[in-house]
């Protein structure tokens, strides 16, 4: 597991230090010098260290004189996710996140992760699974494996590279065994359980989290597998300034025949064995947080209750059409299909 303190040193440690930390280190050599808060002060790498010896012709003292103080940074709530693209484009490997005072919170290190994505992610865990009978008797379905590891692993792995680090279960069937296996977990993330004590639907347990993190919730099944890019999703979302914004997946219809067209007896015209595309539904959502307060508490409802009522209220809706990878684990036959897939898919 990454620990982003192994890039810090404190302002007044000596040029030895330095050097000691930075050997140390694997690689990426950087390390972010901060005072006794841990507010950021500046940058030092083994580069600084001999152009700073060659002026100064001294090997002794602190570190002072010797590290860069405009290093590139992050702020932790950074909704601008074209900041982070373009660090990445210009070859920066490690950027430190900061808060409002300017404390280091976190260190974005690209080696490990994709982007860093500022939102909460829940991740709907508490369905019974019936169709995958008798498989799902005794097991909860997201921790059916897919490969090596449950389902519910691969979709939090793949947010956890985008950066994402504040998580909600919701969770009701068999529960109890989805805690106890993130209770072993080391993954560097904070996890919160929403528990049903009923059925609520794909979105009702929304409404009993008073708390979210961040001003935009993700909100995924936890039966799907997907090689979704949820940095471009979120920026989609970002530039339409959406409310909600849902993941479309493609779907064709060929048919077989000719297709007369017409209005009322008139014949308009005809085309020849068309193919028409739809847009099915995901199961996967970014929104404003604010939107969550429109879902009514102790009730059943469901996503698609949600779009239609901000669609009522004159909200902003969007599409996210996807033509990656998805599948959504309903069947015994899609749990083959998806363990066939993920010995030639990149995850």
């Amino acid at each position: 597991m990454f620990n982003f303190k192994q890039h810090l040193i404190s302002f007044n440690k000596s040029l030895s230090d330095a050097l000691l930390k930075l050997n140390q280190l694997p690689q990426e050599k950087i390390l972010f010098v901060v005072d006794e808060a841990t507010t950021l002060l500046g940058s030092i790498t083994d580069g600084d260290i001999r152009r700073g010896l060659l002026k100064s012709n001294s090997k002794d003292g602190s570190i002072k004189n010797f590290y860069q103080p405009f290093p590139k940074f992050l702020y932790q709530d950074q909704q601008n996710v074209k900041s982070i693209v373009e660090l990445r484009e210009k070859g920066f490997k490690v950027v430190p996140i900061i808060d409002k005072e300017k404390r280091i919170i976190d260190i974005l290190n690209f080696n490990f992760y994709r982007s860093y994505l500022s939102i909460d992610a829940v991740v709907m865990a508490g369905g019974r699974g019936s169709r995958l009978s008798p498989l799902t008797d005794k097991i909860p379905k997201p921790l059916l494996k897919i490969g090596d590891k449950p389902i519910i692993e691969h979709n939090i792995d793949r947010l956890i590279s985008f950066g994402i680090k504040d998580f909600w279960f919701s969770v009701n069937y068999l529960k109890e065994q989805i805690k106890e296996h993130f209770a072993k977990s080391k993954k560097d993330i904070k996890i919160r359980y929403i528990e049903e004590d009923q059925p609520m639907g794909t979105i009702g347990a929304l409404s009993m989290v008073e708390a979210f993190q961040n001003e935009h919730v993700l909100v995924t099944n936890s039966d799907l597998l997907t090689d979704l890019n949820y940095e471009d999703f979120y920026q989609d979302f970002l530039k339409n300034d959406a409310d909600i914004s849902m993941v479309t997946i493609p779907y064709e219809v060929s048919i077989p025949y000719g297709v007369v067209e017409q209005d009322q007896k008139q014949v308009q015209g005809i085309k020849e064995k068309p193919t028409y595309t739809y847009y099915s539904n995901a199961g996967i959502y970014l929104m404003k947080r604010k939107v969550i307060a429109s879902i009514p508490k102790n009730t059943f409802f469901n996503a698609t209750d949600l779009i239609m009522y901000e669609l009522s209220k004159k909200k902003k809706v969007i599409s996210y059409p996807f033509s990656g990878y998805w599948i959504d684990i309903g069947k015994q036959e899609d749990l083959k299909r998806a363990n066939s897939d993920f010995k030639h898919i990149k995850f």
